[in-house]
């Protein structure tokens, strides 16, 4: 081969070398690119009006084609108001997701019938045979304490937006928050509560149409906590309850006897933005054999703010990681991205 037929072909094979390591660097950004569009944002979600979003309860809205997220709107942005005032009063705010990633606020949900009181929290929604239902726990003023009654109601809607309540449940004390409702292995349906005067303990109903629920006591747990999301997922039915020190985590076969994780999920500061705190009262999103758990944070509730009562440690944002499964228990990784293309 002479010089010249040589060079040519070097030529050629490194233009081609060229070619191909600089289509593989196109690629490769292309799929980090693609990575970072579909990673959720710390935080996730983050309320216009009072800045006090907690409670999350997330559900697909069949007829609009979105996801909706219902929580507790604490009127952590409003100056002026005395004792736990801020967290009274509170309207049940929606935001909305074409992709479980990016939310915003779409409006309050709206409520009719028997007379509704001002204070709503911890709404919980369940979806059954079209029909959406809310079991949502309602306090008869704005107070500046903890001492007043609290009940659990029943509402259902067409649309998700608007609500007609049902009834009151006979649950097991007049002091009754955090409901969560599951279909049961066998039929029916098992809604799990906290009551307060038994040392905030989770209690539980029974009901085989939504519409009527007999009391069945103290579940069998080992502690105490509340907001407690119950669900489905690797083969067992988990429990997760907001103990006060992270998530505290429980295993069952039946919804009735239950074994508790010794590890608690979220219990050590995350890296992430406004996630330097504990995680609190959850909800969880299984699709596509995934488990992705959304929870609050008090970003402004660290250990050098501790005592103080303003603003900044009032205010709470939506946070979400993924769960794993680690053959026997539950694990997540509040600082490792989460991939949400719902």
């Amino acid at each position: 081969m002479n010089n010249g037929l040589l060079n040519i072909v070097i030529s050629t094979t490194c233009a081609a070398a060229l070619l191909s390591c600089s289509t593989r660097t196109i690629e490769n950004a292309t799929i980090q690119q693609n990575a970072v569009a579909t990673q959720a944002p710390k935080p996730l979600y983050q309320d216009p009006v009072y800045d006090g979003a907690a409670d999350p309860s997330i559900v697909w809205d069949a007829q609009a084609q979105r996801w909706l997220m219902f929580y507790t709107n604490r009127r952590a942005n409003v100056a002026g108001l005395n004792g736990v005032e801020w967290v009274h009063g509170t309207p049940i705010g929606i935001a909305s997701s074409n992709n479980g990633r990016e939310w915003h606020y779409l409006q309050d949900a709206s409520f009719s019938g028997n007379n509704i009181p001002p204070t709503l929290w911890a709404p919980d929604v369940f979806v059954h045979d079209n029909q959406y239902h809310m079991f949502l726990t309602l306090v008869p003023g704005i107070f500046d304490n903890w001492s007043h009654p609290r009940t659990i109601a029943h509402y259902t809607s067409e649309n998700l937006l608007d609500w007609v309540y049902q009834s009151q449940l006979n649950l097991n004390t007049n002091k009754v928050i955090d409901a969560d409702v599951i279909v049961k292995p066998n039929g029916g349906f098992r809604l799990f509560y906290n009551d307060e005067p038994d040392g905030k303990s989770i209690y539980y109903a029974d009901s085989e149409d939504l519409y009527h629920w007999q009391d069945q006591g103290k579940a069998a747990l080992t502690s105490r906590g509340e907001g407690p999301v119950v669900f489905y997922w690797q083969g067992w039915y988990w429990m997760i309850i907001d103990a006060w020190r992270g998530l505290s985590v429980y295993r069952s076969a039946d919804l009735t006897s239950w074994q508790q994780q010794t590890a608690y999920l979220l219990s050590e500061p995350g890296t992430g933005e406004q996630d330097g705190v504990i995680g609190q009262h959850p909800d969880v999103v299984v699709q596509d054999n995934k488990a992705y758990l959304f929870y609050f944070t008090h970003p402004g509730k660290t250990a050098a703010n501790k005592g103080i009562d303003n603003e900044s440690t009032r205010r709470s944002v939506i946070q979400v990681s993924e769960l794993t499964f680690d053959g026997e228990w539950l694990q997540t990784n509040r600082d490792q991205p989460v991939d949400i293309n719902w």
